[in-house]
């Protein structure tokens, strides 16, 4: 650790100490109207005054501010935009230090507003060569819901009935929080999302082959959920009310408010929730010349209180360095009811044996804590930056289980055995301490150098026990279900990143170095597993620009999956005692090298983007069933297969036909051949699969919107059997209230109820037919309120724009 900060500290010292030999300077300023509104998407053209000579431009952000780099000597700028007179600026000399325009007012044409009133918002999704971002606040049928069914929407993302996030067909995916860590993706995986009110989310980055910038975790790339904050001067927020069938109450707000150098940011959701499941089970077990039969159906519903609360601090030392410190405390508290019938028989289904019912009744509470502090400096140049982060989670989730049983003859009467009563105590615990430093460097016209530093150290537990009433009132434990499982994990990394421009050829590459200490203990068995290794992470990625707006790229990755806390912990679920699922201490991490050629074609009114992509993994991890030949009872868990060879192909597009009408749309098809050989000669497969999903939104009149969303996701084959196909459909509707300043949503998600997964599972001695629905159809209506907030302006479309 001593040689590996001080080899940081070297690293970025040297770094900046460059950059004190800067050749430009900056020229900045804010762009307001006469109501003191920022001005977002201005020209600010800069001209020499000896010549009049165009030396460059740039464009007003969001917030109004704009900046343009220019060498020593005398200038003037001119402004314009539509619906404001033109702005000239003269007597602009840059000497050896920046130049600070200030606050610029720009006056309303009033020929031009007395006729014309300009509004626009973001596009829905916006596309890079790199990433693709779906802007959240866009899509209608979001409102009201989480951030599980804004991902399950989001092109190139699926999500199970469970919660678990897949990317491109690949189940491991790296899920971040304001581009980094969080603790509603930790103890519980993806499905903590579900936690996470969708009012709270700005956008949603899909980055399929990051660079040596991001963690090597995730195989299949990186999904970042940017939240909501603003940065306006004064008092500004956003309110929203949910009303929802099923049972789906809910307020949130977000406030923020600044004043010269400082500025507080607060966001808070609270819901109620209920959440109906269902689902069924058919199996066959075949045991000397016999055939087991068995249905299985499963009722369930999820009562949830849900709050969330980030509240934080900006602090300007002045424009050039920025001191965040957030905190985000999260509490969930639910009640699980589930009922299980189980229906036994022999050869055929008129030959019933028996049947079983089973209850469940959990009690679960789950808070959670996080604190973080920032740092980020930005110097003369724009583009050179340090950034510091420094985060600490604190997580807790205990729940509490009884379930009972009872057994019956085929005609309905009590079959004599004695009814079945147990319970499950769970509580696991996890504190996290991460450190990350980034800077970045920019030199010549186009090159920029990247370095940084990542420090994590996260311990976790789970005490998990199993009990069972015997005769007398007394509990007896079941000791396969009853122990202390410990998790350790210690991550250290650094990077670095080459990038330039030669004329219409770009190049990146970067080289990630990560050392891992992982240790799980079982306490009570004394069952010790130490994991140590270290690893090399390069990546590439070339670009071209060809005539005609046009641009080629090409990219490569080295990828891991490192085995976390559920794929390790061997608890079970108990809900269901026939069907048991848990992780695997002795699993091993899988490594994978992806590829991939992309183009994009920018068009007038709007962009498609097409890619190759190839990945080839090794230790695959996949979960395998297995069926006991004397009981039927099954358990699921994750296992190193050999290899995987996974090649696709996905095209994705945004297109506006009329002012009214805006669209877009991916495709994705994919071929995965997967060998478990290393396990079992059947452990195989070779599926060609695809999944499409498209949105159409209408702009029938004036601040009335109607969106249809699509999604369909084809049948694939898997080393045990297959998964059916999904096709789901949404609709909403929208309307501009209290003059502009509110919102009305109404929107119908899975129209049909059809979001089911279906599956097909076999092995030796068994056949199986699942069919799962998580959640029912949701209807959901949605009022949101801004408070000196307009909606979220976009740039007008054109060549080079999404």
């Amino acid at each position: 650790m001593k040689y590996f900060f001080t080899l940081a500290f070297l690293l970025l010292t040297t770094f900046c100490l460059f950059a004190q030999n800067n050749a430009s300077f900056l020229i900045k300023g804010t762009l307001h109207d006469e109501e003191k509104n920022p001005v977002s998407y201005a020209n600010v053209a800069l001209y020499v005054v000896k010549d009049s000579s165009l030396v460059t431009g740039a464009v007003s952000g969001d917030d109004g501010k704009f900046e343009i780099s220019a060498k020593p000597g005398s200038y003037y700028i001119k402004i314009t935009f539509l619906s404001f007179e033109e702005k000239k600026i003269t007597g602009i000399k840059v000497v050896d230090k920046e130049v600070n325009l200030g606050t610029v007012v720009l006056k309303n044409s009033a020929k031009t507003l007395e006729e014309v009133v300009v509004q626009g918002e973001k596009s829905q999704m916006e596309l890079a060569l790199d990433k693709k971002v779906f802007n959240v606040g866009k899509d209608l049928a979001n409102a009201g819901g989480t951030a599980t069914d804004i991902l399950r929407n989001v092109p190139s993302v699926a999500v199970d009935v469970e919660g678990n996030v897949s990317l491109r067909g690949s189940g491991n995916v790296r899920i971040l929080i304001d581009g980094k860590p969080s603790g509603l993706v930790s103890i519980r995986g993806g499905s903590g999302l579900q936690q996470l009110q969708g009012s709270q989310i700005e956008r949603v980055e899909i980055i399929t082959n990051p660079s040596a910038r991001y963690e090597a975790e995730g195989m299949s790339g990186i999904i970042n959920i940017v939240l909501k904050k603003e940065r306006k001067e004064g008092f500004n927020g956003s309110f929203d009310l949910i009303a929802g069938h099923p049972a789906n109450y809910g307020a949130a707000a977000s406030i923020n408010y600044r004043k010269k150098n400082l500025n507080f940011f607060v966001n808070y959701t609270g819901s109620y929730r209920n959440t109906p499941g269902r689902n069924s089970l058919y199996q066959e077990l075949y045991r000397n010349d016999s055939t087991f039969l068995s249905r299985q159906t499963f009722n369930s519903r999820l009562n949830g209180m849900y709050n969330t609360a980030r509240a934080g601090i900006d602090y300007y030392f002045n424009d050039k360095n920025i001191l965040t410190g957030s905190y985000t405390w999260r509490i969930s508290k639910g009640k699980r009811y589930s009922d299980i019938q189980y229906r036994d028989y022999i050869s055929t289904l008129d030959n019933l044996q028996g049947v079983v019912n089973r209850t469940q009744d959990e009690t679960e509470t789950e808070p959670n804590s996080e604190y973080a502090l920032t740092y980020k400096r930005s110097f003369s140049r724009k583009g050179h930056e340090l950034t510091a982060d420094l985060r600490f989670l604190d997580n807790w989730e205990k729940s509490d289980q009884y379930f009972t049983e009872k057994a019956y003859l085929p005609d309905g009467s009590p079959s004599g055995v004695a009814d079945l009563l147990q319970r499950s105590l769970n509580d696991e615990t996890e504190k996290q301490l991460l450190l990350q430093i980034d800077y970045v460097h920019p030199f010549g016209k186009e090159g920029k150098l990247e370095a940084g530093l990542r420090s994590s150290s996260r311990d976790m537990t789970n005490n998990f026990s199993v009990t069972e009433e015997i005769e007398g009132g007394n509990w007896r434990p079941l000791d396969s279900l009853t122990n202390n499982f410990l998790y350790e994990e210690n991550i250290h990394a650094l990077y670095g990143i080459l990038g330039n421009k030669t004329g219409k050829f770009s190049y990146q590459v970067g080289l990630r170095a990560e050392w891992t200490d992982v240790t799980t203990t079982l306490k009570q068995t004394d069952e010790v597993n130490p994991r140590d290794y270290r690893n090399l992470f390069p990546s590439v990625h070339l670009t071209y620009d060809l005539p005609k707006q046009h641009a080629l790229q090409l990219s490569y990755s080295r990828r891991v999956r490192r085995p976390q806390y559920n794929d390790l912990s061997p608890f079970m679920t108990f809900s269901d005692r026939r069907n048991f699922f848990s992780g695997n201490p002795d699993l091993n991490p899988e490594f994978s090298d992806s590829y991939e050629i992309g183009h994009i074609k920018y068009l007038e009114k709007g962009s498609i983007t097409t890619s190759l992509y190839y990945r080839y993994t090794t230790g695959k991890i996949i979960r395998i069933r297995r069926v006991n030949p004397e009981t039927g009872f099954s358990t699921t868990l994750p296992e190193n297969l050999a290899t995987e060879n996974s090649f696709g192909a996905e095209i994705t597009s945004s297109y506006n036909p009329f002012n009214w009408w805006k669209m877009d749309g991916s495709v994705n098809f994919f071929r995965a051949i997967t060998d478990g050989g290393n396990l079992d000669d059947s452990f195989q497969s070779d599926t060609y699969s695809w999944f499409s999903r498209l949105n159409s939104r209408f702009t029938f009149w004036k601040g009335t919107d109607f969106q249809a969303r699509g999604n369909y996701e084809a049948p694939q084959l898997t080393p045990q059997g297959k998964r059916k196909a999904i096709a789901t459909l949404d609709l909403a509707a929208s309307k501009d209230i209290f003059k502009g300043k509110g919102t009305l949503t109404l929107n119908v998600i899975d129209v049909f109820n059809s979001r089911r997964f279906r599956t097909i599972t076999k092995g030796e001695n068994f056949y199986t037919e699942g069919n799962s629905q998580g959640r029912l159809r949701q209807i959901n209506l949605t009022l949101n309120y801004r408070l000196h907030q307009a909606k979220k302006k976009e740039k007008p479309l054109g060549d080079g724009d999404f």
